[in-house]
């Protein structure tokens, strides 16, 4: 079974398209896990009107509430509330393919080596087409999406790092390789993201090497440079030089 655990925080009508985009998945062996973050908008209302789809549909949904803690909070709330053998960390701004959470399960499922199974995604009108699973270049910068299936035994028992403001996804990744595990990579866009979503800060590569100065820019480089030091990465540079 895969539990899907959705951290929501005021993405009302987002989650709604995100939630009929998991009732249509052609797989259908699921739990449905929905964290209402402390929204004040219609988050709850929207998780409680979908109840009775998901029971016709045969696929246990359940709803945890909680004052407003951020998303890593969240997915370890729901992480700890869930049953199945693999997870899948599904941001409420998102609408998955139909046979995104198929693809990926059946991808674990013929490569038992590998520990999650990871796709390109769109954003917007933009593709995201990501590449194979390379520990080396994942040391030197994030490139796999948080939404990506997890098998359970190999998820970190410290969970999502709560003290982190970015970067908890390659923070994740680079956890789990630490401990052996590695990712392989779908070569499809198999979920779609809201623009003035999760990841509405994008800014083009350019961007992070002519202007330095760009507040965003700033933001960036030093949430790198605070992944990096955790992970013991900036020793390592220092090092191979």
């Amino acid at each position: 079974m895969i539990s899907i655990i959705i951290p929501a925080y005021n993405q009302d009508e987002k989650l709604r398209r995100c939630l009929y985009s998991i009732l249509v998945q052609t797989y259908k062996d699921l739990e449905v896990i929905v964290v209402n973050d402390g929204s004040i908008d219609q988050t709850g209302e929207i998780i409680n009107s979908l109840r009775e789809k998901f029971k016709l549909a045969e696929i246990s949904y359940k709803s945890i509430e909680q004052e407003n803690k951020g998303a890593p909070n969240a997915r370890n709330h729901g992480f700890q509330a869930s049953k199945g053998d693999y997870l899948f960390f599904c941001d409420a701004d998102v609408a998955l393919d139909k046979n995104c959470l198929w693809e990926m399960i059946n991808v674990l499922q013929n490569h038992p080596e590998a520990a999650f199974a990871y796709s390109s995604f769109k954003w917007g009108d933009k593709l995201f087409r990501l590449q194979p699973f390379d520990w080396k270049k994942l040391r030197q910068m994030p490139y796999i999406s948080s939404m990506s299936l997890v098998r359970t035994k190999n998820f970190p028992i410290t969970g999502w790092d709560e003290n982190l403001k970015k970067f908890q996804d390659w923070d994740l990744w680079l956890t789990i390789g630490e401990q052996g595990g590695k990712g392989i990579w779908i070569d499809k866009p198999l979920f779609a993201a809201s623009a003035g979503g999760t990841i509405s800060s994008w800014l083009p590569s350019f961007a992070y090497k002519f202007f330095p100065f760009l507040p965003a820019v700033k933001k960036y480089k030093e949430a790198v440079r605070i992944i990096k030091e955790k992970h013991g990465l900036l020793l390592a540079r220092k090092e191979n030089k």
